[in-house]
């Protein structure tokens, strides 16, 4: 043959097709050579490239010093033996680099005895692996080289340059299809023919080559028209989208760049009390104007101006802030040339238009320093209207913080006096007030720490002998003398007695029992044997107070009650706790316990106290629903080091805790529900409180292991215990052996599906076998429900796993349910779950109508075109999302279909929905009665 018919036989590649994954689920890329030379983006890749090899030439140094090989071989170096260990070669890292292994390199290197096991041609370990040392060629590579430098030197800049020229113009002469499109679902990018090869290497990668004969050319006017032969229909097509999608950029852009300014003229305010006050309603005031950050500031000035037709004059644009005082000014905004971005104008900023030199007449300081501090003045009353102690009146005054206090003092108490500042801040209850003396009145408020809420007390001439001047402190009146409130339990008879005892903050609890005991005529050896404990609004006793507390210490109100009862209060060093047995709260029991004993030290004790044995029971805290929660898993360990406090509750539960890291996790089992609809035993449902609320409440005794639950189908199957860093594939594994799993047939672990469970039924789906349960993120307290399946199911992260059954024609009723699976990794749209479920069913979309089923209501809401109300910013991502509001859809919902051929009627009720609906309106009624 001749060489004109040999090369009618060679084929070049000019396309490929790659799939990464299974049969239900992948990722493809296409890569297509550019045989129409449509890119000319190569060369300035190639430029770019330029611009890096210069950034990395320059930062060159910097990564030297910061390899770990460099680093590790230099510490192995400096060592005079020969090995050392592995621990301590971690810790002369730590002490030459000021950072540890962990924190700077473990991410993207892994384990520092990893790292030197994955190098065995630089280290060297000891036999029993403890020990690490260099290996004597590198040893000695490394002290020869005086830069450190063990890695290969780059090249030097004249080469990159004449390399970079030499591609550059290679590049220019190539001909046709010397470059590669990287398309995939989103993007089309470049990529070089080499890396075609390198991707997706591995025996889940599918790929497709497609060939055409080297002798086929291409038409001249094919050459960089990316419209040739293409159909006008699709072209029209492809513009309408552009135009789509250049309209969606720019309301993105919009979105992303505008803010919102609020602008308040001049003309609607007035200056007085040291602030700026609109002059009428704060709506009125207020313009607000939507400007692109990146406009500059003579744009924002220029949209000001046509907004106020009617201005004259200068416009002086300020940076506005509103305070407690009033609306103050700041800095003024000057350079038109500036965007307002650049200078520090953000979303939601407040802009003053004025004239730059008064309000209404008035002028306006502005600035950080004239900012007005709103302060709260105190005066004694002259007048205590049968009342214990001192009483003040308060008045608020605005002043600047520029303010001088002998001007403060010159405007409080004209007629000479003394102000004394609240050290302590706002609160004006406090005791350590302090006077300001003479050689302070120099002072500013800004200076002397006065801020808004702050309290000062004025006193005049003849109020002044309450003060010692000379220490700056006042007498014992400003600790609020008043009165507690104390009722005697102690008594046989029904009466109960109370009295009000006069107390001051400071007044130890020891002086207010006796002060108690002799105004309730009670006998005085009582004194040994009782205690104080506040009573709460309901009526219940809370935990004592201990008599060397302070009423202060003891956090008490003045006003509060308190009960005198039977029985010694705790020390200081000792906690009074409440306990009950397994949530029985009507056998609340107390006990009072040292902060030191150790959580197996208190269980003893209450265990004793309330007549139960063994050691099969362990003690959790109270959670804010009043439920056993955290369990004291460190027997050992004090309360005191636990945070247990005076006053808290305690559960003690039935049943060993398992080993530090192991969960003990209570199954389920799904029985099939073929032959029941989620209508039955309606009356159950009520308010979403099932049986299985009675199931529940059984399984931690374990002595209910054949309870079905009638509305769920759920059937308890026993408890394992199982490693947090096991796998969800080993929990099944372990579930299969439970006694309830032997009847039947499961031939894998992944023909079975797990759920958890909550009070209202199944819950999350766990997916992904291999995953570790603590990735879950389960808790303690977690129970896991298993459903067996007809087939292998492996879900994707983007896999919504829904129940739809099809209306029966004709009757408020509805076939079995069937498992539907939807992909939703591209849109969750109303329009794309009608496509999914007539799909299933075969059925034309327009054919068919679904609702999903909301059962703790016995409601359908039905799924049909919706626009959902959001803002702007959100409407690209969330636009009609069915994981929002109103539907929430999440694994296991019920949908309804209803099938428009045969059945024409658009109500989804049931009959048992009519009568759950009945049962709640009954139910809502008797808690009124």
């Amino acid at each position: 043959k001749t060489e004109m018919d040999d090369s009618e036989y060679m084929y070049e590649l000019f396309s490929v097709i790659i799939h990464k994954g299974g049969c239900y689920g992948g990722h493809y890329h296409v890569y297509i050579r550019d045989v129409d030379e449509l890119g000319n983006w190569q060369i300035q890749e190639e430029e770019d490239r330029l611009i890096e090899d210069k950034a990395l030439r320059d930062t060159e140094n910097a990564e030297i010093e910061e390899n770990p090989l460099v680093v590790l071989k230099g510490i192995l170096s400096e060592d005079e033996t020969k090995q050392i260990p592995v621990d301590q070669l971690g810790q002369k890292l730590l002490e030459k680099k000021r950072v540890s292994w962990n924190k700077k390199y473990r991410k993207q290197y892994g384990p520092l005895r990893k790292y030197l096991q994955n190098h065995p041609q630089m280290f060297q370990f000891s036999p029993d692996n403890l020990k690490v040392g260099l290996k004597e060629n590198h040893k000695l590579a490394f002290k020869s080289n005086s830069g450190g430098r063990d890695l290969q030197s780059p090249p030097r800049k004249n080469d990159v340059r004449c390399n970079s020229e030499k591609k550059l113009t290679s590049l220019r002469d190539n001909s046709a299809g010397c470059h590669w499109f990287d398309l995939n679902d989103s993007k089309v990018q470049p990529i070089e023919e080499k890396d075609i090869e390198k991707q997706f290497q591995g025996k889940e990668s599918a790929y497709m080559l497609f060939y055409r004969k080297s002798q086929l050319k291409r038409p001249p006017e094919a050459r960089g028209n990316p419209r040739y032969q293409i159909p006008e229909h699709l072209l029209n097509e492809m513009n309408a989208a552009n135009t789509e999608l250049q309209k969606k950029r720019a309301e993105c852009d919009s979105a992303n760049n505008g803010i919102d300014l609020h602008l308040h003229l001049s003309s609607c305010y007035k200056f007085h009390n040291g602030a700026l006050h609109p002059s009428l309603t704060w709506k009125e005031s207020v313009v607000d104007l939507t400007m692109d950050r990146r406009k500059t500031l003579g744009d924002l000035r220029q949209s000001v101006f046509q907004m106020l037709e009617s201005w004259e004059g200068d416009m002086i644009l300020s940076i506005a802030k509103p305070l407690p005082a009033g609306l103050h000014l700041y800095q003024i905004l000057d350079g038109d040339e500036l965007t307002l971005d650049g200078i520090g104008l953000a979303d939601g900023a407040d802009v003053f238009v004025w004239n730059g030199k008064e309000v209404g007449g008035t002028k306006v300081m502005t600035g950080p320093d004239h900012e007005p501090v709103v302060i709260n003045v105190l005066r004694l009353a002259e007048y205590n209207e049968g009342g214990k102690g001192q009483h003040f009146t308060e008045s608020q005054h605005v002043f600047s913080c520029s303010t001088k206090l002998s001007d403060l003092r010159r405007a409080l108490a004209p007629s000479g006096g003394i102000i004394l500042k609240n050290g302590s801040g706002p609160d004006k209850e406090a005791k350590d007030w302090e006077v300001f003396l003479e050689e302070d009145m120099k002072e500013t408020v800004k200076s002397v720490g006065l801020t808004d809420g702050c309290s000062v007390l004025v006193l005049d001439s003849h109020d002044q002998s309450f003060v010692n001047v000379s220490s700056g402190n006042l007498t014992a009146f400003t600790y609020d003398i008043s009165w507690l409130q104390v009722k005697s339990f102690c008594g046989m008879d029904d009466e109960e007695k109370h009295v009000k005892i006069t107390a001051t903050i400071e007044t130890v609890m020891s002086d207010i029992k006796m002060k108690a005991i002799r105004e309730l005529h009670l006998e005085e050896e009582l004194a040994n044997d009782s205690c104080l404990r506040p009573v709460s609004g309901n009526g219940k006793l809370l935990s004592p107070v201990p008599e060397d507390y302070t009423v202060k210490e003891a956090e008490l109100k003045m006003g509060s009650l308190l009960g005198l009862c039977r029985g010694k209060a705790p020390t200081s060093t000792q906690l009074f706790l409440y306990f009950i047995v397994d949530q029985n709260a009507s056998s609340e029991m107390e006990i009072v316990v040292e902060e030191t004993a150790s959580v197996k030290e208190c269980l003893n004790l209450m265990l004793e106290k309330s007549g139960l044995s063994g050691d099969n029971w362990h003690l959790r805290r109270i959670d804010w629903c009043y439920e056993a929660g955290e369990a004291l898993s460190q027997e050992n360990a004090t309360l005191k080091e636990l945070n247990v406090c005076r006053g808290d509750t305690l559960v003690i539960t039935e049943g060993k805790l398992p080993v530090k890291g192991f969960l003990k996790i209570p199954i389920w089992w799904f029985k099939s529900s073929r032959h029941k609809k989620h209508e039955e035993n309606a009356q159950y449902q009520v308010n979403g409180m099932t049986c299985k609320m009675d199931a529940l409440q059984l399984s931690p005794a374990r002595d209910s292991p054949e309870y079905i639950h009638t509305d769920m189908d759920l059937c308890y199957a026993g408890s394992i215990e199982i490693a947090g860093e096991a796998s969800l594939e080993d929990l099944k594994m372990q579930a299969m052996t439970l006694p309830c799993f032997q009847e039947q047939i499961v031939p894998l672990p992944s023909f079975l599906r797990a759920w958890t469970v909550d009070s209202k039924g199944l819950g999350k789906l766990l997916r992904h076998n291999k995953q570790q349960l603590n990735d879950y993120k389960l808790g303690a307290r977690v129970e896991i429900c298993i459903e067996p399946l007809q087939k292998e199911e492996n879900l994707g992260p983007h896999d919504l796993l829904l129940r739809v059954q099809m209306g029966i024609p004709g009757e408020r009723d509805y076939y079995d349910s069937t498992d539907l699976v939807w992909d939703i990794s591209k849109e969750c749209t109303t329009w794309a779950l009608r496509q999914r479920v007539a799909s299933h069913y075969c059925l034309p979309v327009d054919k068919i109508e679904i609702a999903k089923y909301f059962p703790e209501r016995f409601e359908w809401l039905p799924i049909s075109s919706w626009t959902q109300q959001i803002s702007k910013r959100k409407r690209k991502k969330n636009q009609e999302s069915l994981r929002s509001a109103p539907y929430h859809l999440k694994d296991g919902d019920i949908i309804g279909v209803k099938n428009l051929l045969l059945d024409d009627t658009k109500d989804f009720s049931t009959v048992r929905d009519d009568i759950g609906k009945e049962k709640q309106r009954q139910l809502a009624l008797e808690k009124k009665k």
